[in-house]
């Protein structure tokens, strides 16, 4: 008869958990860090590099031989002398969404991982972390870039007084719908593992009753 007590992790899959939650935490601390400078930086509006895409336009390119050759230009990081008002906001809430989301994320993935450590993959709780960390996440970096594009075009506007037409606002949309996808399957994987782990449960103890 086989017990309806949590099995166990081996010391190589709890050293790997550590190690996994270890490397979040190191993870979450550089990129809030890199994301407070980058605010700093934005802050000061003082010769900030700004990185913008194109719709793949044509530029020439010379050459050391004389002449040119059309290159389909997609992206270039401009620095702004000095950065209006208007990019300079977008730019912030950019950041500040970037390191709420980074630090949600790993949070949900470093508790999912200590709860694990007890044996139990699937549960309620578990199912509400991954689903947390999955959704944060997919909306959390769809708004980072959406943030950020503002923050380039209106760079753009701002340096080139509105002579380029780089108007770059929209998310990937086949990058979303696939995240979107894989957030759903893992959730839907956790919650059914849930019921089954349960129902197995219910099963051995109405099994034991018996004997």
């Amino acid at each position: 008869m086989s017990s309806t007590k949590d099995r166990a992790l081996s010391r190589g899959d709890i050293g790997a958990l550590v190690a996994f939650c270890i490397a979040g935490a190191i993870i979450a601390i550089y990129l809030s860090v890199f994301s407070i400078v980058r605010i700093i930086e934005l802050a000061g509006r003082q010769r900030v590099p700004v990185l913008v895409e194109f719709r793949g336009e044509n530029v020439d390119l010379p050459l050391t031989t004389g002449g040119s050759i059309p290159v389909g230009l997609e992206s270039g990081t401009i620095i702004a002398p000095e950065l209006p008002l208007v990019a300079m906001v977008p730019g912030i809430i950019a950041q500040v969404v970037q390191i709420i989301t980074v630090i949600v994320v790993i949070a949900c993935l470093i508790l999912l991982a200590r709860m694990t450590i007890g044996g139990r993959i699937f549960g309620r709780g578990r199912t509400a972390l991954v689903a947390t960390a999955g959704i944060t996440g997919l909306l959390g970096f769809s708004g980072v870039r959406f943030f950020d594009n503002m923050l380039a075009n209106a760079t753009v506007a701002h340096v080139a007084d509105n002579g380029v037409d780089n108007a770059v606002l929209t998310v990937e949309p086949f990058t979303f719908i696939l995240a979107a996808f894989v957030v759903a399957l893992i959730t839907t994987v956790f919650s059914i593992g849930d019921r089954l782990q349960r129902a197995h449960s219910s099963l051995e103890k109405d099994t034991e009753g018996l004997v």
